[in-house]
């Protein structure tokens, strides 16, 4: 079994609805997001998939949060932008890519960190 991981960030603002405490207020991260692969397969050359590949992917599903308001996204219109949330809705947006993705970590500071997988 093989795991591949490609790591990327992007900043954004947010505010946790119904939270007791300062998270509640505006505030911002620069949040760093890794996508973790799995997979037994390599293909003809030896690689389970391209790193460019999953780097873009990534990339893409990422422009919709830099530099925003998380609040204000149709993503968060129901939901709090919380780190679990957002790794969530990163993870099903990249798997729709890449089929391969096993897990998503959201990282909002260098010691807390929330992640997702099915």
């Amino acid at each position: 079994m093989f795991e591949l991981m490609v790591e990327d960030s992007f900043d954004a603002a947010h505010a946790l609805r119904n939270y007791s405490g300062p998270c509640e207020n505006l505030h911002g991260h620069t949040w760093k997001v890794q996508v973790f692969l799995q997979g037994d397969q390599q293909d003809e050359i030896g690689i389970l998939e391209d790193f460019k590949n999953i780097k873009q992917a990534l990339a893409t599903v990422l422009e919709e949060f830099d530099h925003t308001l998380l609040n204000d996204l149709k993503s968060f219109s129901a939901e709090n932008p919380s780190s679990e949330n957002i790794s969530k809705i990163i993870f099903h947006r990249i798997k729709d890519k890449i089929a391969l993705v096993k897990k998503v970590t959201v990282w909002e500071s260098p010691s807390t960190y929330a992640a997702y997988w099915e």
